[in-house]
């Protein structure tokens, strides 16, 4: 039997393995979507998560589209009470050929009072729903006070429309600035963050460095994105060989090849053989073995892809496979990050 896993020190309970909807309106359409919500949640699946702004990259789309496939599917399923669902605000709506940032006459962008409160509003018509249980903000804005941006969500929570908040691509200082105003103020709390975390260097040490004793130390919740490093830790790219059919191979290919996230992947697939598992299994049962986390956030084209990621709570590592992973995927540390 799975165990949902509390969410940092709140009372939100999540199943281990988070549904992302970057795809929904992508690189996998309405049918396919519902097809995918359908099997996570068929498997015990609570917590998906989507933000205003996907897609907006992909050509003649506005912003909103993964909300507003959410929403339907919720609608048409009847199943609104069991899902956590969580969304972002900060990005530019309108899409990459109508912007309507900042620099327009539109200003829907940031983390000002003025957009949240609007963002919310348009979020929850797109999701059909009342109230979001989980809001986050999508990344800093250094145009805002981190005052401004706390009061405004915590009006959020006080109309009822947002029942806990939390934050995305902050660095450790920026959410220990935003923990020790809303504790000065008396205003609601970040109760957990969405950062880029997997085996992956640097990205692994980017987020153990100093944000995971943060998380440990102050009870926020981890719901990383991108733990498979954009397919790199599937194994399907092979050190040496062409690049695979994906809409991330040129990315991967610039930001992710190297000889240690090869030998990663080798010790992955390693471990993963004797035990009848995929390395992008084995890769997310480490994951959930780390201090603060609470559900790592996948993606998936097709319900196949879904089903073997699902797979991942079966997975059981042991104290060996966890240090043989580890010891391929670690990180200098500096003089002020021993321990003593």
């Amino acid at each position: 039997m799975t165990t949902y896993r509390r969410l940092g020190r709140s009372g939100l309970h999540l199943f281990p393995i988070g549904l992302g909807t970057m795809q929904f309106g992508w690189s996998a359409d309405e049918e396919t979507a519902y097809g995918i919500m359908d099997a996570y949640y068929a498997a015990g699946g609570n917590f998906i998560d989507t933000a205003d702004i996907y897609t907006t990259w992909t050509p003649g789309n506005p912003g909103g589209i993964s909300e507003e496939i959410v929403g339907r599917w919720m609608k048409d399923r009847g199943n609104r009470d069991d899902i956590v669902v969580a969304t972002k605000v900060r990005g530019a709506m309108g899409g990459m050929d109508n912007n309507q940032g900042r620099k327009t006459v539109h200003q829907r962008e940031g983390l000002s009072r003025r957009w949240i409160l609007k963002a919310c509003e348009d979020s929850l018509k797109r999701l059909q729903t009342d109230h979001i249980d989980l809001y986050q903000a999508h990344w800093v804005d250094n145009q805002t006070p981190i005052e401004e941006t706390l009061s405004a969500f915590t009006e959020l929570v006080q109309r009822g429309y947002v029942r806990y908040i939390g934050c995305s691509n902050y660095s450790a200082w920026r959410l220990m600035q935003a923990l020790w105003t809303s504790d000065r103020k008396g205003l609601e709390s970040y109760v957990s963050i969405q950062p880029e975390y997997s085996l992956l260097s640097p990205t692994r040490a980017n987020f153990e460095r100093e944000l995971m004793p943060l998380c440990v130390e102050y009870g926020i919740g981890v719901v990383p994105w991108s733990p498979l490093g954009g397919g790199m830790l599937t194994g399907k790219y092979k050190r040496g060989q062409p690049l695979p059919e994906s809409v991330r191979a040129d990315e991967n290919s610039s930001r992710r090849f190297s000889d240690q996230n090869f030998d990663v992947v080798d010790a992955l697939e390693s471990v993963a053989t004797p035990l009848g598992a995929k390395p992008a299994q084995v890769a997310l049962a480490w994951m959930l073995a780390q201090p603060a986390m609470t559900a790592p956030i996948i993606g998936a084209n097709n319900t196949t892809q879904l089903q073997e990621l699902l797979g991942t709570v079966d997975v059981k590592l042991s104290a060996d496979d966890l240090a043989k992973i580890s010891r391929a995927s670690d990180w200098e540390r500096a003089r002020t990050e021993l321990e003593s």
